[in-house]
């Protein structure tokens, strides 16, 4: 293989991709051009970010501003869809790496790279995300991952080779753990998480209160929705961004949104990790109580079928294909209706609703109530038994059991 002479490398500033810049150097001897995407990391994560790539071999850096991009067009998706990976993971790591993998491409090809390069080990799920994602958007392009390539194992081998090299580092090998941020969520995985046998330690979680020191009195929220998407929050019409940030602070405030998940991964293992997404939590169930009320059961129970695969589909980093674009089409034209308002009640990490509105309600109180409307009449339920019952009937008759 042709060495490429110059990378894009999808840069974070964490460890991984902070070594990678020198090792790059020092293998290949190739031009490098940091791309970093900003999702929402917050927390100071892109603070000095361009001067620590230069500083450490980088030979051009582009931070790209991709929030709202990130939420309108990715994770309302996911959201509309009602995806949900193994009935708890609301994908936020997975639903950023496509958009990252975009922008790095996109730079790489206005900046002239023949190369692209990544972070990711090669026991997880986003190697998989990414480079299906390159092969989509620019399959002649040569893919480092040195992870598969160089001498280092573990986390530990990272610190130290940062330490020879002067890469400035948060790591630490007395509090390892691999955490992965945005506006959505936030994940944390390694150290005392790796067994499955120990609690999460309270000091991993960064985005929650815990629900012993959340407020006493319960809070309530309302969110809004348009054709399946969220536009406001109590009553006022916000951006996406805005919107998701807003929901995060009132889902931390009463510790709402945290998981604890053994999950199997695209490459054929299990991991634990642990998960904050307040917000999205908040949205993910008031979107599951507005369907209830508008879509009718048909169309509702189809549509929790394909969420699944919607999942999956995102979780394996299968986002730039016909399928996905196809799925998304079906779940446009069934989020016609789901417009309304659900307000949720918060308390101590308990979420329950309160209020169901919208103006394509499906639900009927003359149909659905005990008193006895003209609306639906009793008697027509015996023949509607009869008919579903026939095959039942009959199998009882050959059986004997009649």
């Amino acid at each position: 293989m042709t060495k490429p002479k110059k990378v894009a490398l999808a840069y974070s500033g964490g460890l991984d991709t902070s070594i990678i810049i020198p090792w790059l150097k020092e293998n290949y001897g190739c031009k490098i051009v940091a791309v970093c995407g900003d999702i929402g990391q917050g927390g100071g994560e892109l603070t000095g970010l361009e001067e620590k790539a230069r500083k450490t071999g980088a030979d051009e850096v582009y931070v790209e501003d991709l929030r709202e991009e990130f939420v309108s067009e990715y994770v309302w998706r996911m959201v509309r869809a009602g995806a949900v990976y193994e009935d708890k993971y609301l994908l936020g790591t997975s639903i950023a790496r496509p958009l990252l993998a975009k922008k790095q491409v996109e730079v790489a090809l206005k900046t002239g790279c023949d190369g692209l390069a990544h972070g990711c080990t090669g026991k997880g799920n986003d190697q998989v995300r990414f480079e299906l994602a390159y092969k989509a958007l620019a399959p002649h392009l040569t893919v480092i991952a040195p992870w598969r390539e160089w001498d280092i194992k573990s986390r530990e081998d990272a610190i130290e080779y940062a330490a020879k090299h002067k890469v400035p580092i948060s790591a630490s090998t007395r509090k390892i753990y691999s955490r992965d941020r945005n506006i959505w969520h936030i994940s944390h995985e390694g150290g005392a998480l790796e067994d499955p046998a120990n609690a999460a330690p309270e000091e991993i979680w960064m985005l929650t209160k815990s629900p012993k020191e959340a407020p006493d009195t319960p809070g309530e929220v309302t969110i809004g929705f348009e054709k399946g998407v969220p536009v406001s929050v109590d009553g006022q019409a916000v951006s996406a961004v805005a919107l998701v940030e807003q929901l995060n602070r009132i889902g931390g405030e009463h510790g709402i949104g945290r998981v604890d998940l053994v999950e199997n991964r695209f490459v054929g293992m299990k991991s634990r990790g642990c998960y904050e997404t307040p917000g999205g939590t908040l949205i993910v169930a008031a979107h599951r109580e507005l369907e209830a009320l508008t879509l009718d059961r048909s169309l509702l129970h189809y549509k929790q079928r394909l969420a699944l695969d919607y999942a999956e589909l995102v979780y394996n980093g299968l986002w730039f294909t016909p399928l996905r674009e196809a799925l998304d089409a079906f779940f446009e034209t069934a989020s016609q209706t789901t417009t309304g308002e659900i307000r949720l009640r918060m308390y101590k990490g308990n979420l329950d609703p309160v209020s169901r509105k919208s103006p394509y309600s499906l639900y009927s109180l003359d149909i659905a109530s005990f008193t006895m409307g003209a609306s639906y009449d009793q008697k027509d339920a015996l023949g509607f038994i009869n008919l579903i019952g026939l095959p039942i009937k009959v199998r009882a008759a050959v059986t004997g059991k009649s």
